[in-house]
């Protein structure tokens, strides 16, 4: 469910883990009006449906249902203050989760193969999509973890709110006054969308950098050819990202992992 919804991979996606762990499902893409958000979620549950996945502009419209009428949140979309993933359960009640996190962390190290422990990661923009991700890249245990924002306060106070819960790796500040370089460098703005750079200080590349754009398309993003020219070892694109998110919201309906490396490689070729 989102606005807009067109676009979405997530049919074509869960579609081939259904294929390959033999599980005879229907997964649409379903277009809700602004507003009617609520309406279209107990439409869908009156009539049978199992689970749904929530894009942009619900989210935060799926974590207040789920804080709602004896429903409930997983510890990570508590604290994401965000939902993508609804699972329908017993007695009419849902259960609100959050894969993103999840999911850019396992295409980080598992994918492609750069281990959080002990790095030191940036990460751009304070908005919904990065408080989503934070909780479980914290969880691998990186030395540093710093998000900067055009408006610092906003970062200040995401990185204060996950001081209190424990994480006191993490910092915020302004996007103008970055310091020092890191090994994983993440544009958690949607500046890619619209073809626009995030106003980041090369310096803060190094040739062991690996950059992070959690927007994905046809090309590299404007981020990432940046991020090259300047000397990073590596570049990505979050399509990895929406694939394992993908998987972890797939194994909370079924039960069941699917193998997420045969999608990815087939969704670059598609």
């Amino acid at each position: 469910m989102g606005n807009p919804v067109a676009h979405s991979k997530s049919p074509m996606i869960h579609d081939l883990f259904a294929r390959q762990c033999g599980v005879l499902m229907d997964y649409q893409r379903i277009q809700v009006d602004i507003g009617g958000f609520d309406q279209a979620v107990s439409h869908f549950a009156a009539h049978d449906g199992a689970g749904l996945n929530i894009t942009v502009p619900f989210k935060v419209e799926a974590w207040n249902m789920c804080r709602r009428d004896s429903n409930s949140l997983t510890a990570r979309a508590e604290l994401a203050e965000a939902v993508n993933t609804l699972k329908f359960c017993d007695e009419g009640l849902v259960q609100g989760d959050n894969t993103d996190g999840v999911g850019i962390a396992r295409d980080i190290e598992q994918n492609l193969q750069l281990s959080l422990v002990q790095k030191r990661i940036l990460i751009v923009g304070a908005g919904g999509a990065v408080r989503g991700v934070l909780g479980p890249l914290l969880e691998c245990g990186p030395e540093r973890l710093h998000v900067v924002n055009r408006t610092a306060e906003k970062a200040v106070t995401l990185a204060h709110r996950f001081n209190q819960t424990g994480f006191d790796c993490i910092t915020g500040g302004s996007l103008d006054r970055i310091t020092g370089q890191f090994d994983l460098i993440i544009n958690g703005t949607a500046a890619s969308l619209g073809g626009e750079l995030p106003e980041i200080d090369p310096g803060c590349i190094s040739s062991h950098t690996l950059a992070y754009d959690m927007m994905y398309g046809d090309e590299p993003t404007l981020f990432m050819k940046w991020a090259l020219d300047k000397g990073a070892e590596k570049a990505a694109d979050g399509l990895g990202m929406l694939v394992e998110q993908a998987a972890e919201s797939f194994r909370i309906w079924h039960g069941l992992e699917p193998d997420t490396a045969s999608v990815i490689s087939f969704l670059k070729k598609y």
